[in-house]
């Protein structure tokens, strides 16, 4: 009985290990999936390691879809040495290098739309961080999760973690049909939730 209880106990473990490792590879491979770009226009400038796409621009990477009216990719140039041939006895000196391109960051401008699965976030300004895999939306930011709405002055969705994060800033708004017309109400973060 104790040697069943044992396999048990080590299938279990297995299972554990097995699934974290798969889950960080998740992570790994949508962080590394290219993203396709469309748009009406795109301008190209190799000084500033950027690329400007204009008029209805449509960004996929993995599950995630960006939609705005312009995008700019930032990104890094770097080159990495050529790999040398597996054949050591007919390598020569290799100085051929080969450039690769990371994206750093994405900003959007204009009617931003963001989904992934269930989650939908809109702004009129958007910040995609590559390497942290956030999305930050300002600018009459709102996003929702099936039904459910929240608004904010800025919205991070953290896409590794599958969770948002809504910041009301210290900014003063004037509040609407207020008696005193010069008194200033501080922003603060909306949530509207629909019970079935």
């Amino acid at each position: 009985m104790k040697l069943h209880n044992d396999r048990w106990l080590l299938l279990s473990i297995l299972l554990v290990v097995f699934s974290l490792f798969i889950g960080a590879n998740d992570k790994a491979l949508a962080a590394e999936a290219p993203i396709h770009i469309e748009s009406n226009h795109m301008t190209s400038t190799e000084k500033s390691n950027s690329v400007v796409f204009t008029g209805d621009v449509d960004a996929k990477q993995g599950d995630v879809r960006i939609r705005s009216d312009e995008m700019t990719v930032y990104y890094n140039a770097a080159e990495n040495p050529a790999t040398p041939p597996k054949d050591k006895k007919k390598a020569a000196p290799q100085t051929e290098k080969k450039a690769t391109q990371q994206v750093e960051k994405l900003i959007c401008i204009g009617n931003v739309e963001v989904t992934r699965a269930e989650w939908l976030g809109t702004a009129k300004k958007m910040i995609y961080l590559s390497k942290e895999r956030q999305v930050i939306l300002t600018d009459n930011a709102k996003a929702w999760q099936g039904q459910n709405m929240v608004s904010g002055d800025k919205i991070i969705y953290y896409l590794d973690e599958g969770r948002s994060e809504v910041i009301s800033g210290s900014s003063k708004t004037k509040a609407v049909g207020d008696a005193e017309s010069g008194k200033k109400k501080p922003s603060r973060v909306n949530m509207t939730i629909l019970q079935n």
